[in-house]
């Protein structure tokens, strides 16, 4: 029987992360470094996953890396377009410069992270760190 098993603390989680998104939003517009992309995160007992939506990112731009055991940051940059002897009506995907710092629920073992880009989506697999993985401890009888 498979049991959704909510961390007590899940509330306060994701209003801490989404005051960090506010602020790196904030900060963005100060530095012209835009805050994103969006990230799903989610987990199961042996690892951390995450995706993120980056049509047309080139590969050589994209950078993700793992600080502190636990910290992922995804940053990049997205070309401009150029479209030559017209006016935008509306630019909602944005371009330039980006970058997402999000601290993951669990320490992850960064020398075992897979990412793989397909049909302008990156996926990530973040193993965790056997110091965060669950532990049936046997219990003798006397």
């Amino acid at each position: 029987m498979t049991q959704n098993r909510r961390h007590p603390l899940s509330a306060l989680w994701h209003e801490l992360n989404q005051a960090q998104d506010d602020f790196a939003r904030w900060m963005g517009r100060m530095t012209g470094v835009t805050a994103g992309p969006e990230l799903n995160v989610w987990e199961d007992e042996q690892n951390v996953y995450a995706e993120s939506d980056l049509p047309g990112i080139d590969l050589a731009k994209l950078e993700v890396t793992v600080t502190g055991g636990n910290q992922l940051t995804v940053q990049g940059e997205r070309a401009a377009p150029k479209i030559e002897g017209a006016s935008w009506l509306r630019q909602e995907r944005p371009f330039g410069k980006f970058v997402r710092v999000i601290a993951l629920p669990s320490l992850v073992d960064a020398d075992k992270v897979e990412a793989k880009y397909e049909t302008g989506v990156l996926w990530l697999t973040l193993p965790k760190h056997e110091a965060a993985k669950p532990r049936k401890i046997h219990v003798k009888g006397v």
